[in-house]
C-alpha cells in the first residue's frame, strides 16, 4: 500500500491506496524505466550509491531472526505448475502498463499499455494497446480495435466507476479539434461507445460515487461540465472553475474566479459555491478562499482574508449550511495544513512548524471539525511534503506514524485509541538487539523511505484480515537507512511483532488473511520465485513460478483480499533485444482446496493486553470487540463468501476514553489533562479572532467512543477559556456544542466576565507584547535544526519515483480536487 498525496492549496490530504500508482485499490501502474530497459537489453545496470559523500558504509543487516521455511512437496509443486499461467505481450513496446479491475467479483481486468505522451510513440513507432481478461488475469485478449487503436495517454488511464462502467480518454491535439474524444462502456469493456466531447478535458472525468450516469468534467478553459446520461450529452454549468468535488448525495462544491481565469497569485480571491440540484442553481458559501476539500462528512476550506495575513481553516459538517473557524494555529505563507485522515466522526490534522523543521504538530478534532486538541508533537512531515501517517485498517482505532525527535532521529509511534495516546512499538518477539543499544524497539519505514527507494512498499493491512499488519522496518534505537529493512508481521493490530522475511519484499494479502504472498526485491537481478504463508507469516514455502526469470515490476491481485490468485508482472528481453511485458498468474485455490468449517475458527478478543485493569481487558474506544477469525494452524479457504464476524460489549468510561480538550494537553507519562501555559502559541489565536467562552473540564470523549458510565467529568475542575476564531456562518447560526462544553450567553454572565477581563486587560496586553518580542528574538537567533534520517540523504540523486498529484477518493467515495500548493514552501 502507498500513501497518495493530494495537494489542496494549503491543505495536503493523504489517502490510502494500493501498491503502485493506484485509484482506490482498483488500479496499479507498472513502469519500465530507461535503466530497466538497458537491463533488458543485456547492459549492466549502474548500482545506486546509497552512501553519503562522507564515505558512510553501505547498509548492513539488522539483528538476526529466524522464521520457519518448509519445502514444497512434489505433489504441491505439480499442482501449482498446472495452475500457473504465463502471458507474454509480444510486440508491445509500451513504457507503462496500467492494470484496472472492473466491478466486484467479476474477474474482469483491463490492461492499458501506453506511453507518457504521443511523442514517444511517434519516435519509437509504437502506440497504446488495450487488453481484457475475464478470468482474474490468467489470460488476456487484445481489444485495441474496440477503441479504433486510439492513443490513450498514461495520465488519463482506465477510469472505472460504480458497477461495470469504464471510460477511456483519447489523446488528440487541441488545435483543429472542437473537443476531445472518450470511449464509454457499461459492460466492463466488452463493448465501447465513441463519444465526441464539446470541450477538451483538463483532467480525468469524475464519477458520482453512487450513480455512474452522473459525470463531471473540467475543461482546459475552466468550464465545469455535467452529464446525467453517462457522457452522451454534456451541459456547461459554470465558468472559471478552479476545482470541484462531490459532496453528500448530489451536492457538489466548486471554487471559481470572478475573472474566469485562475492565476497563482489570485488563489486567495476564489469563491466557494455549492449546488444541490446538479448545477441548476448555486449558493455562495464563502469568498476569499485559497483552497477547499471534502473528506468524510467534512467540508473544509482555507481563507485568505488579507493577502498579507496567514490563512485560516474553516470547517462545516452540514454540507456548508453553517461553518466555523477551526481552533488551530493559523498558517503563514511558509507553513501548511495537512488533513491526514478523516471520517464522519473526526479528523486528523497536521499543522506545520515555522521554518524548515520537517515536523509539526498533529491535532484531532471533535465531531464537528471545529475544536482540535493536540495529539502528537514533532510529527514528521519531511522536505518532500510526505507523511508516514498510516491507518491500520485491520483493527479499529489503530494508527501508525513517525516522529522526528530532538536528537534528529526518526522513531515510530503507534496509537490504539485514534490518537488519544501514542507509544513506541514493542521489540519483535524473535529479535534481540545488541548490548550497546539502549532502547530496542521496532521502527517502521513509511512514505519517506519508499520515496527514497529504501523499501518497495508501505505497511499493509486490510479490513477483512483482522489484526494482520505487514511492514518493513528496522530494530534498534531509531529508524535507520544504514540497516537493511526486513519484513515484520503483527497478528494483533500492532501490539506485538515478529520478524518474518529478511530483506525488502513486495507482499500481498489474499483470502481475507488466510494467505500471504511475497516476492523478494531484486535490485540487480531477475525473479522467478514467490513465497507464500498460510499462518500469517510464521512459516513460508517457496515456489518457482517460471523457468525464464524476468525483471520484476510488481504484484497485483483483485482488490478486497477475497481472491486466491496473484499476478507477478515484469518484462524480459525478446530475441530482437526489446523488452516484452510478461505476467504470471498463480492460482492458489488449486493448492488450498478445503473450505474452512467452524472448527477452523477461534474467538479472539481485540486489544487484549496484560497491562492495566483486568476488568477492562480488551476495552478500546468504549467497547470490547470479540472477533471470529481463522486459527493460524488451519490450512483452508475462507472463500469469497467470508464476512468478518464480531460481538461488541460496552465498557465503563475511564480517562483513556477522553482526549484533552482545547487549551489542554496530556501531561507526560500520565493520563491527566493539564491547562496549557498562557504563552502557548495556541492562545495567539485570541489576538485577532472573535471570542467565544467555553466551560470545559479539560476532557472530551474521543469521537466514536461508545463507553458508558464510569469516569465522571463533573468531578473534574471546570475552567472558562476563551478560544477565538469561532466564526458564525453566513447561514443559520451553528448548533451549540454538546455537554460537557457549554456557551455563556446571558447578559449578566457576559457583564461579569467583561468587568473581570477589563481590569486585567492592560496587564495581559503588556505581557503578550513582551512575550512576542522575546519569542521573535529567540526564533530569529536560532538556526534551523538538523534533519537526520540516520545516514539517509534527503534527496536521492538516483530517485526516479515521481510525486503523485492525482485526485484521490475520500472515505465516502467522493473525489477531492487537485490544487497546487507549490507556492507555499519555497
Amino acid at each position: 500500500m502507498i500513501w497518495r498525496l493530494v495537494v489542496l492549496g494549503g491543505v495536503y490530504v493523504l489517502f490510502l491506496g494500493a501498491e503502485g500508482s493506484s485509484r482506490g485499490g482498483r488500479t496499479v501502474t507498472f513502469s519500465r524505466t530507461q535503466q530497466d530497459e538497458s537491463q533488458g537489453q543485456g547492459r549492466a545496470r549502474q548500482r545506486r550509491d546509497t552512501s553519503s559523500s562522507s564515505g558512510t558504509p553501505r547498509p548492513f543487516h539488522g539483528p538476526p531472526f529466524t522464521s520457519c521455511r518448509t519445502p514444497l512437496t512434489p505433489d504441491e509443486h505439480r499442482v501449482l505448475d498446472d495452475n500457473t499461467q504465463e502471458t507474454g505481450f509480444n510486440g508491445d513496446d509500451g513504457a507503462h502498463v496500467i492494470l484496472t479491475w472492473v466491478g466486484d467479483g467479476t474477474g474482469v481486468a483491463l490492461v492499458l499499455s501506453t506511453f507518457s505522451a504521443p511523442l514517444d510513440s511517434f519516435m519509437t513507432g509504437g502506440s497504446s494497446r488495450l487488453y481484457r481478461s475475464t478470468d482474474y488475469a490468467k489470460s488476456f485478449h487484445d481489444i485495441s480495435h474496440r477503441i479504433n487503436h486510439t492513443f490513450i495517454r498514461e495520465e488519463f488511464e482506465v477510469s472505472v466507476g460504480p458497477g461495470s462502467s469504464v471510460i477511456l480518454t483519447a489523446d488528440i491535439p487541441v488545435v483543429d479539434h472542437p473537443g476531445g474524444i472518450i470511449f464509454t462502456s457499461t459492460d466492463a469493456g466488452a463493448t465501447f461507445k465513441f463519444i465526441q466531447l464539446p470541450f477538451h478535458l483538463a483532467q480525468r472525468i469524475t464519477y458520482h460515487f453512487l450513480n455512474p450516469d452522473y459525470l463531471v468534467a473540467l475543461s482546459i478553459d475552466g468550464g465545469l461540465w455535467l452529464s446525467l446520461d453517462f457522457g452522451a450529452k454534456w451541459t456547461k454549468v459554470h465558468d472559471g472553475v478552479h476545482s470541484f468535488s462531490w459532496g453528500a448525495g448530489i451536492d457538489m462544491f466548486l471554487s471559481f474566479s470572478r475573472e474566469d481565469t485562475v492565476e497563482t497569485d489570485e488563489r486567495g480571491d476564489l469563491v466557494l459555491k455549492r449546488t444541490t440540484d446538479l448545477g441548476k442553481t448555486f449558493t455562495t458559501i464563502h469568498e476569499n478562499i485559497f483552497s477547499f476539500g471534502y473528506i468524510g462528512a467534512f467540508l473544509f476550506f482555507s481563507v485568505m482574508e488579507d493577502p498579507r495575513s496567514p490563512r485560516v481553516m474553516y470547517f462545516s459538517s452540514d454540507q456548508g449550511e453553517t461553518f466555523s473557524r477551526a481552533l488551530l494555529p493559523s498558517a503563514s505563507t511558509e507553513q501548511f495544513y495537512s488533513i491526514l485522515d478523516g471520517d464522519v466522526d473526526m479528523l486528523f490534522m497536521h499543522v506545520d512548524n515555522p521554518g524548515d523543521t520537517f515536523f509539526g504538530t498533529m491535532y484531532t478534532s471533535d465531531d464537528r471539525g471545529i475544536l482540535f486538541s493536540k495529539s502528537l508533537e514533532r510529527h514528521l512531515f519531511d522536505g518532500h511534503r510526505k507523511s508516514d501517517f498510516t491507518n491500520i485498517t485491520s483493527l479499529r482505532g489503530v494508527y501508525l506514524t513517525n516522529k522526528l525527535d530532538k536528537d534528529g532521529r526518526i522513531r515510530s509511534v503507534i496509537s490504539f485509541n485514534r490518537g488519544g495516546m501514542w507509544r513506541q512499538l514493542n521489540k519483535p518477539e524473535n529479535v534481540e538487539c545488541e548490548d550497546q543499544v539502549k532502547n530496542c524497539n521496532l521502527h517502521i519505514h513509511g512514505e519517506h523511505s519508499r520515496r527514497n527507494r529504501i523499501v518497495p512498499m508501505l505497511a499493509l493491512s486490510e479490513p477483512t484480515a483482522i489484526g494482520l499488519v505487514i511492514a518493513h522496518g528496522t530494530v534498534g534505537d531509531s529508524l535507520s537507512s544504514s540497516q537493511h529493512p526486513d519484513v515484520f508481521v503483527s497478528s494483533d493490530g500492532g501490539y506485538n511483532w515478529r520478524g518474518t522475511l529478511k530483506g525488502p519484499h513486495h507482499y500481498s494479502i489474499l483470502d481475507s488473511g488466510g494467505l500471504i504472498v511475497a516476492v523478494e526485491t531484486q535490485r540487480e537481478g531477475q525473479v522467478k520465485t514467490i513465497k507464500f504463508s498460510t499462518d500469517e507469516g510464521q512459516c513460508w514455502k517457496s515456489y518457482n513460478f517460471t523457468e525464464q526469470p524476468f525483471f520484476f515490476a510488481g504484484l497485483a491481485s483483485e482488490p478486497g483480499t477475497k481472491a486466491m490468485n496473484v499476478s507477478v508482472w515484469g518484462f524480459r528481453p525478446e530475441e530482437d533485444g526489446q523488452p516484452m511485458w510478461v505476467v504470471v498468474t498463480i492460482d492458489f485455490q488449486s493448492l488450498i482446496t478445503r473450505e474452512c468449517n467452524d472448527k477452523d475458527y477461534e474467538e479472539w478478543l481485540a486489544h487484549a493486553t496484560d497491562e492495566g485493569d483486568l476488568k477492562r481487558k480488551g476495552c478500546l474506544l468504549g467497547v470490547k470487540e470479540t472477533y471470529r477469525r481463522l486459527k493460524k494452524k488451519s490450512v483452508c479457504r475462507n472463500g469469497r463468501g467470508f464476512v468478518v464476524s464480531k460481538k461488541q460489549n460496552p465498557c465503563l468510561c475511564t480517562r483513556e476514553d477522553y482526549v484533552c480538550d482545547y487549551g489542554y494537553y496530556r501531561h507526560v507519562n500520565t493520563s491527566e489533562c493539564v491547562r496549557q501555559n498562557a504563552a502557548n502559541k495556541t492562545l495567539e489565536l485570541c489576538l485577532n479572532g472573535e471570542e467565544d467562552e467555553l466551560l470545559t473540564a479539560g476532557y472530551r470523549k474521543v469521537p466514536s467512543d461508545q463507553c458508558e458510565g464510569g469516569f465522571n467529568l463533573q468531578l473534574a475542575v471546570q475552567t472558562v477559556i476563551r478560544p477565538c476564531g469561532v466564526k458564525p456562518s453566513l447561514g443559520p447560526p451553528p448548533a451549540r456544542s454538546p455537554s460537557p462544553i457549554t456557551h455563556f450567553d446571558t447578559a449578566r454572565e457576559r457583564l461579569v466576565l467583561i468587568l473581570v477581563c477589563a481590569g486585567a486587560g492592560v496587564i495581559v496586553l503588556v505581557v503578550i507584547v513582551s512575550a512576542i518580542i522575546a519569542v521573535k528574538g529567540v526564533v530569529q537567533g536560532t538556526s534551523s535544526p538538523v534533519y537526520r534520517f540516520s545516514n539517509l540523504r534527503i534527496q536521492d540523486e538516483d530517485n526516479s519515483i515521481t510525486v503523485d498529484l492525482e485526485s484521490a477518493t475520500s472515505s465516502n467515495g467522493t473525489v477531492c480536487p487537485q490544487d497546487s500548493d507549490d507556492d507555499l514552501i519555497e
